[in-house]
């Protein structure tokens, strides 16, 4: 039962793929995803998809993997011991783009699944994933619609599906360091394996399958806006704190680098271009300043506003 389970997750995953680069390189227009397939020394490969210098996208990429191995790495192991000296697969589907234009927001996702085997005992599955945007010229409509779909899109598992996972997602992609939310967030959510596999492979899809509702109006609302050298100096700016995250904080980074993974996809999520300024203060009351107001955790629906 666990390979037909991984069987399935994997068939969905490969053409979740497909069809988030098909809608990806028609937002976009000019650019196309070349595609690179790969292999793990230690136990199974992927293929990665990547788009660069497009009409909307600077960079962005949708990366399959299906890697496994004789043991889990610490990175998954550290929050359930109870896991150490299982072998694992672990089979996935995650993607990220950034936009030239500094009004398009950056946009990042995953939908995962694991099983951990070990001889004589039951397998452990579960089931992780969401997406998360991060505007440098944040427009309250966008956010709002964003959060509409994420909220759709839970609605049919439980009442308070999406209010958990929207606040998992603040907190996970939260910048201690900066004391600082890494954009307005979205949904989060891991370790799902509560019920059945059914229920919980449907939830997975449900995300996998929004993803385009929630970010395509974005970009098509977004992409014709004007800028210059200043917004993308802000862009620019801003990303730091992209790859801060990544490299600081991200779980997914973490176990793709301990597991063996291939580097170049792992990293893949990095924008082409960033930079860092000392000590910078955007001046008061500007369209740049506007943002600290949205990289707090808040009810964008207004469900209590």
């Amino acid at each position: 039962m666990a390979q037909e389970h991984l069987n399935n997750v994997k068939t969905y995953l490969l053409d979740l793929q497909e069809r988030l680069c098909e809608g990806l390189a028609a937002a976009d227009g000019r650019g196309t995803f070349r595609e690179d397939s790969w292999q793990r020394e230690e136990g199974g490969g992927g293929r990665s998809r990547v788009i660069e210098q497009g009409g909307v996208f600077e960079k962005g990429g949708v990366n399959f993997s299906h890697v496994y191995g004789a043991k889990l790495p610490p990175s998954a192991t550290a929050a359930r011991p109870e896991l150490a000296g299982r072998s694992f697969h672990a089979v996935g589907v995650s993607w990220v783009l950034h936009p030239e234009n500094p009004h398009i927001p950056t946009s990042h996702g995953n939908v995962r699944f694991f099983i951990a085997e070990k001889e004589g005992e039951p397998p452990v599955w579960w089931f992780g994933g969401g997406f998360d945007l991060t505007p440098y010229y944040p427009v309250l409509d966008d956010v709002v619609h964003w959060h509409r779909v994420a909220k759709a899109a839970c609605d049919p598992f439980g009442d308070d599906v999406y209010a958990r996972y929207k606040a998992w997602c603040d907190d996970y992609f939260y910048l201690k360091h900066r004391d600082e939310t890494r954009g307005v967030g979205g949904l989060f959510f891991d370790d799902l394996n509560a019920g059945s596999f059914d229920e919980c492979f449907a939830f997975q899809r449900a995300v996998g399958d929004s993803f385009l509702d929630a970010y395509l109006p974005i970009v098509e609302r977004r992409k014709t806006d004007a800028w210059g050298e200043r917004e993308r100096e802000f862009q620019l700016y801003r990303r730091g704190r992209y790859v801060e995250f990544n490299l600081v904080w991200d779980r997914g980074t973490l176990f793709g680098l301990q597991s063996g993974g291939r580097t170049e996809s792992i990293l893949m999520s990095m924008p082409p271009l960033a930079r860092w300024e000392y000590a910078y203060t955007p001046d008061a009351d500007s369209a740049e300043a506007k943002l600290n107001s949205y990289l707090v955790p808040r009810d964008w629906l207004g469900i209590s506003r």
